[in-house]
């Protein structure tokens, strides 16, 4: 078993001496949950195991967040900046063994893995300046000696349920910004990818629990049944924050509006890179190999379909092929390998299932697919040869999104038979147009062009900074998370007016009985 010694010096770098109970409630639980396995990806083997959370201990957790938000609101938002910058801060010095974490845990590549714990620091710093910008608004009033205000507030503790594709970045995008705004959380992270969790709390609360505050960064790990569910329906988490399947997403909508709570929802995408005839290809095919093959084509940002003119598409389409037949598959801990293994044997599976539809549905596998079977200590992991396929934008299976390293390639007329077929999916996430015509980059910027929350010109679906706002919409599920105006979804408004006169005068110019005269 090459890597449970390597997940155990991993953590043992990060200060785990041992693996914990998968709760935090400012101390660690112990759990009385199933037993979970937590197998690696890159081999299959089993390199650590933990005890899950059950609804006794959801319990726990969630009054502990909310008791502690209580004190936590109280802290001003710069001094709580000053938590966060020494939380980033920590990240920086633990930053390669998170990276080898997080590569061992999902199968990232190490350079992907390196990246995601630099995009947690990232958000890190852009929330320690964010800290002393939370501005209102003075308002004019139409009533004499009077103004209006508005203001913003905590809101309170925040629950927050990951994917197994980002298990650091996308908890630090709501934890570095929510902890800023005053709130507190409750992570449920994905159950592929625990112990990237375990190990991101414990960092945090380092810093939180010399005050009192640990509970801040409250964890539970659970299933969805049991623990999910339950967290859902609780009225102390006013904002949940969910990032998955789109089943999932409609799932947490339909609950969580039930009792008019806030919903921040980052669900599937289906992304498509235009290529005009005027583009540049090297550009473009660089820009679409990172996209398709990314984290194994797992990204709610993975580029899934291309959508380029038929008189440069043969050009592309040979480009792309000398690019695929280069990618080196296997080992993600090896910093000459570009793409690692799926994350599990049932994802795997799923590409498998694809690829018999897109053979059904008349699609051309140019390139790669299916199952790779490596040898030695690889042998047990989940590969699979990315894959190109020549598709039409008819197929049935094209506006689905396969979580997996499948590109379909589609020959276009024009950039109008283009963006109508980039936009007649269900999906909304991320978009990009390759092109050097200013008037066709403008327009696919404009209200009538990409119908994505993220649309960019001659650079890729895949990558997005943490300084915008990140989200979709349509059946991506509207949120935004990260940069921007984003943290306005973590804090609820008020508007005040005040009155420094001696009348009561009413807006709209209402007259109820003698509201007195100022004398001034």
């Amino acid at each position: 078993m090459p890597y449970l010694g390597a997940t155990m010096d991993f953590l043992r770098e990060l200060g785990i001496e041992a693996l914990n109970d998968g709760a935090f409630d400012g101390a660690w639980i112990s759990t009385e949950g199933p037993a979970l396995d937590v197998r690696t990806p890159v081999t299959g083997e089993v390199v650590a195991g933990i005890r899950l959370g059950t609804a006794r201990d959801l319990e726990a957790v969630l009054s502990a967040a909310h008791d502690t938000f209580l004190r936590w609101r109280e802290v001003p938002a710069p001094l709580r900046g000053e938590y966060v910058r020494r939380i980033g801060n920590r990240l920086r010095e633990h930053k390669e063994a998170l990276g080898r974490l997080v590569s061992l845990e999902v199968g990232k590549i190490l350079e992907e893995g390196r990246g995601e714990i630099q995009e947690a620091i990232d958000i890190a710093d852009f929330a320690v300046g964010l800290s002393r910008q939370f501005h209102g608004r003075t308002i004019p009033s139409e009533r004499p000696r009077h103004h209006m205000r508005e203001s913003w507030h905590p809101l309170g503790a925040v629950g927050v349920i990951t994917a197994f594709n980002f298990p650091a970045a996308v908890w630090a995008w709501n934890a570095m910004i929510a902890l800023v705004c005053g709130d507190t959380l409750v992570w449920k992270p994905s159950l592929k990818a625990p112990l990237t969790a375990l190990a991101m709390t414990r960092i945090a609360a380092s810093v939180l629990e010399e005050d009192g505050f640990s509970a801040a960064v409250s964890l539970i790990t659970g299933t969805d049944d049991e623990v999910g569910e339950a967290m859902i329906r609780d009225r102390r988490l006013p904002l949940v924050s969910a990032t998955g399947s789109c089943r999932m997403g409609r799932r947490v909508h339909e609950v969580v509006a039930g009792r008019l709570g806030r919903c921040l929802l980052e669900l599937g995408g289906n992304n498509a890179v235009i290529v005009l005839e005027d583009a540049d290809l090297e550009m473009a095919v660089r820009a679409i190999l990172f996209g398709a093959v990314g984290t194994a084509g797992q990204r709610c940002t993975s580029t899934r379909r291309v959508l380029c003119e038929k008189s440069v598409f043969d050009a592309l389409e040979d480009r792309l092929l000398e690019v695929y037949a280069t990618i080196r598959v296997g080992d993600p801990l090896d910093e000459r390998t570009l793409m690692g293994p799926l994350i599990d044997e049932e994802a795997v599976a799923s590409m498998e299932r694809a690829l018999e539809r897109i053979r059904a549905e008349g699609g051309e596998i140019l390139f790669g697919g299916g199952r790779l079977e490596l040898e030695g200590p690889l042998a047990g992991g989940h590969y699979v040869r990315p894959c190109l396929v020549r598709a039409r934008a008819d197929m049935d299976i094209v506006k689905e999104e396969t979580f997996a390293p499948i590109l379909y390639l589609i020959p276009v007329e024009d950039y109008e038979e283009a963006l109508a077929i980039h936009n007649d999916v269900p999906q909304g996430l991320s978009s990009a147009i390759f092109t050097r015509d200013v008037r066709r980059a403008e327009a696919f910027l404009s209200a009538s062009g990409s119908d994505c929350g993220i649309a960019n010109v001659n650079l890729g679906t895949s990558g997005a900074e943490i300084g915008g706002a990140f989200g979709g919409e349509k059946d991506t599920g509207g949120g935004r998370e990260s940069g921007s105006d984003a943290w306005k979804a973590y804090m609820r408004r008020q508007t005040s007016t005040i009155n420094f006169g001696n009348a009561l005068p009413l807006a709209q110019g209402i007259r109820f009985g003698d509201s007195g005269e100022d004398p001034s």
